[in-house]
């Protein structure tokens, strides 16, 4: 998280806390800020999670789509059409 501010910076804005919180206030307000920041890590990582298998789901459904479309493809190539006789009420061919 802190990978793009360097040292001098955090003790700049360490420095900037202490003077606005004061002593006995910082370890509560950082407390604070850290099971926030941890609470919305844990709330994207679900909903990150939560995409992820969406896009999976809808990846399957296309898949099994054109499986399903491909079988289907095949069953009517292999198959011969039959031609459908005539018939009577007595159940006699008609020709």
């Amino acid at each position: 998280m802190f990978g793009n501010i360097g040292f001098p910076e955090l003790l700049i804005i360490l420095a900037i806390a202490l003077l606005i919180f004061g002593p006995k206030k910082l370890p509560e307000v950082s407390k604070s800020i850290g099971r926030a920041v941890r609470e919305f890590r844990r709330a994207s990582d679900e909903i990150k999670d939560k995409i992820e298998q969406e896009i999976q789901a809808s990846d399957f459904k296309d898949i099994k789509d054109e499986l399903k479309k491909d079988i289907s493809q095949d069953i009517y190539k292999e198959v011969p059409e039959e031609k459908e006789e005539k018939k009577d009420e007595e159940g006699q061919k008609i020709s």
